[in-house]
């Protein structure tokens, strides 16, 4: 079997970074400092033995400095017989640590190939003041790709298909003296994509809202993913230069989704800007410095790079190339890093306008060529000293992601709630409810967060009218949320999407009948799963009214078999509309008993007429099961 190479020692008596994730270091590489060779399995950090390791006596003794014909001594007189190559257990280490006077800690190995979990800490000495990183986050055509554009003085936006952002981009501006890192995102979606892989990557947000346009479903979708990802919000109210423009309706409709400005009593700084004239830009980017200073956003430059993937493609004429934004230590041409599932040798390093660089520091986003292959955007990055290092740690992320992919849930199922809440391993339920009317949206949610007990909180990310969207799925996945939905309807890719993603949706036409599944599942009761298989989808292109008759549908069969006199829902706009049966059924003027995917087909629905062009006809079967 082919050994693994050691990568160098721990990390144990350094402060926290402004990016660390977890209460572990990586086993054996330390990444704190670039040279770092030596390898250190313990040592006496301020009156704390640190340790990782099992320890023999001479070890212990060089370690905390005590002669080794002490330690045995003391053992023996304890009646414990032990030799100086001896292995110490735990108990025996921590009760001759006391005995000795220190107290003692011993620190759990990460793997290498787990550096996401790494909590790194830092030498306060060697943590520097990074740039905050800025996403524009709104509703679309608000002005998000124009207000990066006034800060950068270029002129992005003329370079996009129909002035909207069809990609990522990532760009540096320095203001007064300090940078801001601002990374324009085609909307919350791609924001949450890469939160939903693990990637954390904004420090603050700014939430554009036009002055004429106000709230928005957008508007209020950013805003859910935003808190959700706890990241503080700066409202930019644009367009204020236009006919119509009415910045206090803006902030009033704020208020209705708990981002109250300031001037309102709140703690939500806004500004009211053109980004189209450069009107209040200036403003604009001191509230950024100030979010930043209070933030106190530092890191480590001396450290080896770690980071996140923003955007990745295949090149034709460089091969793989991806954006990373580095969030601790310093990346340099040369390095060899791991990245989601493959690796590769840092072989030209560019910024947003194309320049070589040498060298990337926090917070700096750079364009890379020499993977081996193309990675995920939301992938996290890491460097490493030898290229052996990092092949090794990718091909074994590469085993562990597939293995996952095949038992791994995302998200949270009904069913794991007992077994989690009886272990005490759950406190916070996460649930997403999508209603057919804000009415009901609002009172579901009144009463699912009603059912929170001292110990367990129900918290509703989002309540909304409308259809399951693609959007929330991936704040499903991202927050470890459940989604409930109450006569709405998620479309045949929206299901594949919650599928891939292990997303749990439960829909529901009967309040009280949501609400006791909650509660049934709360309390650890036997929950009636309800399974549904979708058995046809058909989409209405042609309508007749018949005496006697009644309105009869023509269709084209979109996927499946729709069957006569099977169950179907009417579905218009992604909520239901009717629940019911399929009536007659014809194939050109002959009765059908089926109809197949890719087939034109006549039918009308038992009882109900009021069907309209672009309707969906969703037909299914219902199973009830106790698992």
């Amino acid at each position: 079997m082919k050994k693994k190479q050691n990568f160098g020692p721990k990390m144990s008596d350094q402060k926290k970074s402004g990016n660390s994730r977890g209460n572990n270091r990586v086993s054996n590489f330390d990444p704190s400092r670039r040279n770092s060779k030596k390898e250190e399995f313990a040592k006496v950090n301020g009156g704390v033995f640190v340790y990782s390791k099992p320890l023999s006596v001479a070890e212990l003794s060089k370690a905390i400095n005590v002669p080794s014909t002490e330690i045995i001594k003391y053992l023996f007189l304890q009646g414990k017989a032990v030799t100086i190559n001896q292995m110490l257990d735990d108990d025996t280490i921590g009760e001759l640590c006391l005995q000795f006077g220190y107290d003692f800690k011993k620190e759990q190995n990460v793997d290498a190939a787990h550096f996401e979990e790494l909590k790194i800490e830092d030498d306060p000495s060697l943590l520097k003041e990074r740039p905050a990183v800025v996403t524009i986050m709104g509703h679309v055509d608000h002005g998000k790709t124009t207000l990066i554009d006034a800060i950068r003085s270029s002129h992005i936006v003329d370079t996009e298909a129909g002035g909207i952002s069809q990609e990522i981009g990532a760009y540096q501006k320095e203001i007064h003296g300090k940078k801001i890192t601002f990374i324009d995102t085609p909307g919350h979606a791609a924001f949450t994509a890469m939160r939903a892989r693990g990637a954390s990557v904004t420090d603050i947000v700014i939430l554009v809202v036009a002055a004429d346009d106000g709230v928005m479903p957008q508007t209020i979708e950013a805003i859910d993913h935003a808190k959700a990802a706890g990241v503080p919000i700066i409202v930019a109210i644009n367009k204020i230069d236009v006919p119509g423009a009415n910045p206090h309706k803006v902030l009033e409709g704020l208020m209705a989704h708990d981002v109250i400005a300031e001037e309102y009593g709140g703690d939500v700084m806004c500004v009211q800007i053109s980004a189209k004239k450069g009107i209040g830009i200036d403003d604009l980017l001191d509230m950024v410095l100030l979010k930043a200073e209070m933030l106190e956003l530092k890191a480590n430059p001396a450290r080896y790079a770690i980071g996140t993937v923003l955007e990745a493609e295949l090149d034709k004429g460089v091969g793989p190339k991806a954006t990373l934004l580095v969030q601790n230590g310093t990346l340099n041409m040369g390095d060899y890093v791991v990245v989601g599932e493959t690796y590769g040798k840092v072989r030209r390093m560019t910024n947003e306008f194309g320049t070589i660089m040498k060298t990337a520091g926090p917070s700096a986003p750079v364009s890379v060529i020499g993977l081996a292959d193309v990675p995920s955007a939301g992938d996290r990055f890491m460097a490493f000293p030898e290229e052996r290092q990092a092949k090794e740690i990718a091909e074994k992320r590469q085993l562990e992601k597939t293995a996952q992919q095949r038992a791994g849930t995302a998200a949270l199922t009904l069913n794991d709630l007992n077994n989690l809440i009886t272990s005490g391993k759950i406190q916070d339920i996460n649930v997403i409810v999508k209603a057919d009317t804000d009415g009901t949206a609002e009172a579901l949610k009144a009463n699912l967060e009603k059912m929170s007990t001292d110990t367990i909180k129900v918290h509703v990310l989002l309540a909304s009218a409308g259809a399951i969207s693609d959007s929330d799925i991936l704040l499903a996945s991202a927050s470890h949320a459940i989604i409930f939905g109450f006569n709405v309807r998620p479309d045949a890719r929206v299901r594949a999407m919650a599928e891939e993603n292990k997303v749990e949706i439960h829909l529901h036409k009967i309040i009280y009948e949501l609400l006791d599944e909650m509660e049934a599942a709360l309390k650890g009761m036997a929950i009636t799963e309800k399974v549904e298989s979708v058995t046809g989808e058909a989409e209405i292109r042609h309508l007749w009214k018949m005496v006697h008759v009644g309105t009869i549908a023509g269709a084209y069969v979109r996927s499946g078999v729709i069957k006569s006199k099977e169950k179907v829902r009417l579905i218009r706009d992604g909520v239901v509309i009717y629940d019911g049966v399929l009536g007659s059924l014809k194939r050109f003027k002959d009765d059908a008993s089926e109809v197949k995917q890719g087939y034109e087909c006549g039918f009308t629905i038992s009882g109900y007429n009021d069907i309209k062009e672009g309707d969906v006809v969703e037909a299914y079967e219902m199973v009830e099961k106790k698992d």
